[in-house]
């Protein structure tokens, strides 16, 4: 690599605080942060219910607190996408 080459990765290493490499991400891809939240969210109230589950058994509770968070974490996956084609090709922005 000659010395006069700049750099492939110079928007990298001068951008080298781990905050601001997470606030970068979640401004360019803002679903994904939600759907981890949510998930979050889903397993938390599922571990909170897991005590008043009655006569469920623990393996059914499992399976629907699994489902319920892969549901939320796939729909804010597809409003991302969706979000994105939205942003890329119907509102077109100006170049």
């Amino acid at each position: 690599m000659s010395s006069g080459q700049e750099s492939v990765f110079s928007e990298y290493e001068t951008d080298t605080s781990q905050t601001s490499k997470l606030l970068r991400k979640f401004k360019e891809t803002p679903f994904v942060p939600i759907g981890m939240a949510g998930f979050a969210m889903v397993v938390g109230y599922g571990l909170y219910r897991l005590k008043h589950r009655g006569d469920m058994k623990m393996s059914l509770h499992l399976i629907h607190m699994r489902v319920a968070a892969q549901g939320f974490v796939v729909g804010a996956i597809t409003c991302g996408v969706l979000y994105s084609m939205l942003r890329e090709y119907v509102v077109k922005p100006k170049e």
